[in-house]
């Protein structure tokens, strides 16, 4: 990319050079004028070393300063970015007409005409953005209110069988939005496991200050806090290895300085979901009408049902907090509790399920050694 910028700024400056060359008089060369083919030379020649330069000294932040834009789209709806795209045309058609009136006024009238235009093409742009989903529903290219563009609610059309058209303008829909991701689903580790089994088909949006959190908590004193932050970062870098798409956009949200507040406030502008295993940041993100995609809902919902009367065999691993209660685990993690069970710790007992309670932070099984 960085050649790229260079020999484009060397054409421009070839360009220039053979400009000034077809201008009389403009070399101070005099034993060039009889040698029009020197001049030409002189002239291109120049102006492409000059403007290699040029390009030598600003290709880098210009191909950072695209690198950003780049990411910053990627993190954008594609309506949102077709919208203020025909804004900005329109507001510069605007900035044209305008130039009628604004040319003529005296000593400023000249000056303003950039001016004019950059004002006209953001405001057209931004309103347009910001109201995409408005502007698409008055063409006719909406859904139904309230639901984001190119999205449907996919349980009504499951209980009808679809026919060729319908199948074929099933294909034709765009792709889901991504899906913000933050540090706790990041540090988590799960999410490499559930990217790895296909069943999210969205792109995982993991903004910059995000990956600035990772970074804070892998420089931290506290040891465990350290490798907690330093697991999450080898996370992104296996993810931005696989062939699942990842995009790590620099979003501003100057007014905002908490990590999880940024995320919601990004989720609720871009309308998209957010990947976490945060209980607080969940209910805060509820609250403010945000979709939520909890990790540990997901693993409670997949694990085996187990009903009253059901015999389990448990390795009971240490006591209760009531008396004569022992503890031990399934394979999954989920805790059993066994009525009993204090004196058989170390010991594989049989047990028959009692209850089952399903909370917030998951599910605990309550059981009885089996008579």
């Amino acid at each position: 990319m960085k050649l790229i910028v260079r020999l484009v700024f060397a054409l421009l400056g070839a360009l220039a050079g053979s400009q000034v060359a077809a201008s009389p008089g403009a070399l101070p060369y005099d034993f060039l004028s009889s040698s029009p083919w020197a001049r030409w030379a002189l002239a291109i020649a120049v102006g492409a070393l000059a403007g290699l330069l040029v390009g030598w000294i600003v290709a880098g932040p210009l191909v950072r300063a695209i690198g950003r834009v780049e990411r910053a789209a990627q993190a954008r709806p594609a309506g949102e970015l077709v919208v203020g795209g025909v804004g900005l045309v329109l507001g510069l058609g605007a900035a044209a007409l305008a130039t009628f009136a604004v040319r003529p006024l005296p000593y400023v009238g000249r000056y303003l005409l950039l001016p004019l235009a950059l004002v006209l093409g953001y405001l057209f742009a931004v309103v347009g953005a910001r109201s995409q989903r408005s502007i698409l529903r008055l063409g006719g290219f909406g859904t139904d209110e309230g639901r984001p563009e190119g999205r449907s609610d996919g349980r009504a059309d499951a209980r009808r069988p679809r026919r060729g058209g319908e199948r074929e303008r099933e294909r034709e829909r765009p792709a889901p939005l991504g899906m913000l991701v933050d540090t706790s689903a990041i540090i988590d580790g799960r999410i490499g496991d559930l990217i790895s089994t296909g069943f999210v088909d969205r792109e995982l949006v993991i903004p910059v200050f995000v990956l600035q959190e990772l970074q804070r908590v892998a420089d931290s004193t506290d040891p465990q806090r350290r490798a907690r932050g330093r697991r999450g970062l080898d996370v992104v870098h296996d993810l931005r290895l696989s062939s699942h798409p990842v995009a790590t956009p620099e979003v501003a949200v100057p007014d905002v300085t908490d990590v999880d507040a940024k995320l919601v406030r990004v989720a609720h502008d871009l309308d998209m979901p957010i990947l976490t295993t945060d209980y607080n940041l969940n209910k805060v993100a509820q609250i403010q009408g945000v979709q939520v995609l909890n990790v540990n809902d997901l693993a409670n919902a997949l694990k085996p049902a187990v009903l009253p009367g059901e015999a389990l065999r448990v390795k009971v691993i240490r006591e209760g907090k009531e008396a004569e209660q022992g503890v031990g685990y399934l394979d999954d993690g989920t805790m059993i509790v066994v009525e009993g069970a204090r004196d058989h710790i170390g010991e594989h007992v049989e047990t028959e399920v009692t209850s089952v309670l399903q909370s917030p932070s998951g599910k605990m099984i309550f059981t009885r050694l089996a008579s």
